[in-house]
């Protein structure tokens, strides 16, 4: 089942609440995102540990109800 639009901006906004978090649902179907998070959680993390903290932020449902999330992350400038 697809993952709503609504869900995973909540989801990332608990996950970073301090964030700017941009989603735009590249597809139209609800299993193809892409976001954009700026977050102070970021500052100083290399690119890939950034992610990481993504996907811990989806509390399992990377693979499962959301099929695929290009990630564009980074700390404000």
């Amino acid at each position: 089942m697809p993952m709503p639009i609504e869900a995973l901006e909540a989801a990332l906004r608990e996950g970073f609440p301090d964030a700017s978090i941009e989603v735009q649902d590249l597809a139209g179907d609800g299993d193809h995102y892409k976001a954009r998070i700026v977050s102070p959680a970021f500052k100083g993390l290399p690119r890939v540990r950034q992610h990481q903290l993504v996907y811990a932020a989806l509390k399992g449902k990377m693979g499962g109800e959301l099929h695929a999330l290009a990630l564009e992350t980074s700390a404000p400038a």
